[in-house]
């Protein structure tokens, strides 16, 4: 695929103390791929805080919806994109989620895939290091099963892995409209884009090369999401300790609040 420009979606909903980190996460990846244009599209969802103001003032084109639908909101964000870019062919869009900061190579390696004839990339997870002992120890237990499937670190395999993530996948702006985009689902807006994707035959990566870190709370946005899968993991009755395996990126964009900005 010869890539003419990139856009980046990120769906919010009140996340003023992450949507600073995020977006300053992506300009620093879109900085690997100049003088590729690279565009981020924040879409607020039925905010009551300063999410939108904050993502402008770092530079992002930013939509306002009162939906409170994670697949309406991805969905609002690309049509966006593609009406600032006025085009779909050559477009990639990029994927991650306003608690999530994505690495530097980020985008590099999603293009390098789109490049050698890909339609979309899957990409993985890291979940922030939390200090409450709930916290620390789900992300323990998510851990555990998340990782079952990677190779051992002496096997130069590549891991393959079985995940699909909302914060953390690429897909040709010409696939995603072959198969009809998001859906307006509350939850899986992920998985059923690329079951579809799948279905019409568009040829997927799935690597483990550029995880995202997101955020590993109890309480999250999305019902049935990471934070009811990570609060399923909790037995409230025992004490813990965290046993994540090596995490290869580095987290070079702390989380900050507004306050700690001026």
């Amino acid at each position: 695929m010869n890539i003419a420009a990139v856009a980046v979606v990120v769906p919010a909903h009140n996340e003023a103390e992450h949507i600073v980190a995020c977006v300053r996460s992506i300009r620093a990846a879109a900085d690997h791929v100049g003088p590729l244009p690279v565009h981020t599209v924040v879409v607020a969802d039925a905010c009551t805080d300063i999410t939108a103001a904050l993502a402008a003032r770092e530079g992002a084109h930013t939509v306002s919806i009162d939906r409170r639908n994670v697949g309406a909101a991805r969905a609002v964000g690309v049509l966006h994109a593609l009406a600032l870019l006025g085009s779909t062919s050559g477009i990639w869009l990029a994927m991650t989620d306003a608690d999530s900061t994505v690495p530097a190579h980020w985008l590099t390696r999603q293009i390098a895939w789109a490049r050698r004839g890909h339609d979309a990339v899957l990409g993985t997870i890291r979940l922030a290091p939390a200090s409450q002992g709930a916290c620390r120890y789900a992300r323990s237990e998510h851990d555990a099963a998340y990782y079952r499937t990677r190779p051992a670190a002496e096997d130069n395999t590549a891991w393959e892995h079985p995940h699909v993530h909302g914060a953390n996948m690429g897909v040709s702006a010409t696939a995603y409209r072959h198969v009809g985009g998001f859906a307006p689902l509350t939850t899986s807006e992920d998985h059923d884009l690329v079951a579809r994707l799948t279905q019409a035959g568009h040829r997927i990566a799935r690597t483990d090369d550029h995880p995202v870190h997101t955020a590993g709370r109890l309480r999250g946005r999305a019902p049935a999401g990471l934070a009811d899968l990570l609060r399923s993991l909790y037995p409230p009755a025992r004490t813990y300790a965290l046993t994540a395996p090596p995490d290869p990126v580095e987290e070079q964009f702390p989380v900050r609040t507004p306050a700690t900005e001026a």
